[in-house]
């Protein structure tokens, strides 16, 4: 009787078979908005507005928080920046 096992293992390199695959751009207008990674991606037009909850959805896949904080489609997050407060004078 055979004790061995024709299973074997596989000494072979493990070596990553899968394909990297470009995600596609969600922008499909004639004049494409603003990639995700440029300085002007904020100029983007709008997929889906929440005001309600506090967002947007940009058509570069950039999440649009209304304190101006983003988060990027890689997971970055972009810090709000906001501009300074005006101090608002009354009349006494």
């Amino acid at each position: 009787m055979d004790t061995g096992s024709s299973r074997g293992t596989d000494n072979t390199s493990n070596t990553d078979l899968t394909p990297k695959r470009k995600i596609p751009s969600m922008c499909q207008h004639q004049r494409p908005c603003p990639t995700a990674d440029s300085a002007d991606r904020e100029a983007a037009l709008l997929v889906a507005h929440h005001p309600e909850q506090g967002w947007s959805l940009l058509c570069n896949g950039v999440l649009l928080f209304e304190d101006t904080g983003e988060l990027l489609p890689d997971g970055r997050i972009i810090a709000p920046h906001r501009p300074p407060a005006l101090d608002v004078m009354t009349a006494a």
